[in-house]
C-alpha cells in the first residue's frame, strides 16, 4: 500500500469533495479518483459512496480514517526528526570528562548546547584520567572527550580550550607555605602525593617530566585516584604536590596553593574527536564549543 494513496484517502475523507481534495494534494481529479479505486481494491472493501451529487464515507471508510491520520502524523514526525538529525539539531553525543579540572569547562558546554539544541541528547561519561578520555575516543566509545595535550592517539583531532599553569600545593605548616613562589628545585626533598603512575594520569607524567627537568626524581610516598584526595593528603601533612590552577577551587584547612617560581610549566586542556567520526550530532556540538570554550590567546 502506497503511502500517497493514504494521503489521498485522507483529503478526501475530510473534503468530502473529490475536486477540494485534488486542489488541496496539488493534483487533477482523475488520478485521485483512481488512487481512491486502487485502494479500495486493495483493502477489499469500499471507502465511499459517491454519487454526482455527494460523497460519504462508509462504515469501513469511517473506521479507517482516524488510523490513517495517526499513520502519516507519525510519518511527519519521523520525518522531521531524521532531517533534524541530519542537520545535527537532534542525536546522542556521549562525552568523557576528568576530575576536578573539568568542573568549569564542562558546564559552560553543556549548557550552551542545550540552550541552542534542547532536543540534543548529551551522555555525560566521568573518566578517571584525561588519558583514559583520549583512549575511548580513539577507540570509539566516547564521541568526544576532555583531554590533554600532547594527543599520542592516530586519528584523533583536537582543539585547545584552556591553557593552565602547574601550582604547587603544600601542608600550611611547611616551611615552603611562606614563599610567595617555589622553584621546582626546592622540591627535590619532599614528599610527593600524586595519581598513580602509568594510569593514564596527564598530571602524573607532567610532575615527573618537570621535576626530572630539575635535577630530580619525585619521591612519591602515596598515591591516590583524583584531586580531592590527593589535596586532602596534602591538608593532613603526608606530602606536597603538583596541581592545576583549576583545582585551586579545592580548600582544606592546612593547605595552601603556590605558583612556581621561573618560567612555570603549562598544560593544555583540549576537546578530542575522531576524525572519521560521521554524527552530525557531533559536529554540532563542536561548532557550539567554538563559541562556548574558545581556543585562548596563546602566550
Amino acid at each position: 500500500m502506497e503511502l500517497r494513496y493514504l494521503a489521498s484517502f485522507l483529503a478526501v475523507a475530510e473534503e468530502l469533495h473529490f475536486g477540494r481534495a485534488a486542489k488541496r494534494l496539488h493534483m487533477a481529479q482523475p488520478p485521485l479518483s483512481q488512487q481512491i479505486r486502487q485502494l479500495e481494491k486493495e483493502l477489499g472493501v469500499q471507502l465511499f459512496e459517491r454519487n454526482t451529487r455527494s460523497v460519504r464515507l462508509t462504515s469501513a471508510g469511517q473506521a479507517f480514517v482516524d488510523p490513517v491520520r495517526r499513520t502519516l502524523e507519525d510519518l511527519d514526525v519521523a520525518t522531521r526528526a531524521v532531517k533534524a538529525a541530519g542537520r545535527g539539531e537532534y542525536g546522542r553525543v556521549t562525552i568523557g570528562f576528568a576530575g576536578a579540572s573539568s568542573h568549569q569547562s564542562l558546564p559552560l558546554l553543556t549548557r550552551a548546547v542545550r540552550a541552542a539544541h534542547p532536543a540534543l541528547e548529551l551522555v555525560l561519561k566521568g573518566q578517571t584520567y584525561a588519558n583514559v578520555a583520549l583512549a575511548h575516543v580513539a577507540d570509539g566509545s566516547l564521541d568526544l572527550g576532555f583531554v590533554r595535550l600532547p594527543i599520542t592517539k592516530p586519528g584523533v583531532e583536537a582543539r585547545v580550550i584552556d591553557e593552565e599553569e602547574m601550582v604547587v600545593a603544600v601542608p600550611s605548616d611547611n616551611p615552603l607555605a611562606r614563599a610567595d613562589r617555589i622553584a621546582l628545585e626546592d622540591l627535590a626533598g619532599e614528599s610527593f602525593v600524586s595519581f598513580p603512575a602509568n594510569a593514564g594520569s596527564s598530571v602524573r607524567e607532567a610532575t615527573v617530566q618537570a621535576c626530572e627537568a630539575a635535577g630530580f626524581t619525585p619521591h612519591v610516598v602515596q598515591e591516590a585516584p583524583d584531586s580531592y584526595t590527593i589535596l586532602a593528603l596534602v591538608a593532613a601533612g603526608v606530602g606536597v604536590t603538583l596541581t592545576l590552577t583549576s583545582c585551586q577551587h579545592i580548600q582544606q584547612t592546612g593547605l595552601v596553593y603556590r605558583p612556581l617560581a621561573g618560567p612555570g610549566v603549562r598544560m593544555q586542556a583540549a576537546l578530542a574527536w575522531r576524525r572519521d567520526n560521521p554524527s552530525a550530532a557531533l559536529r554540532t556540538v563542536l561548532a557550539i564549543a567554538e563559541e562556548a570554550l574558545p581556543t585562548p590567546v596563546r602566550r
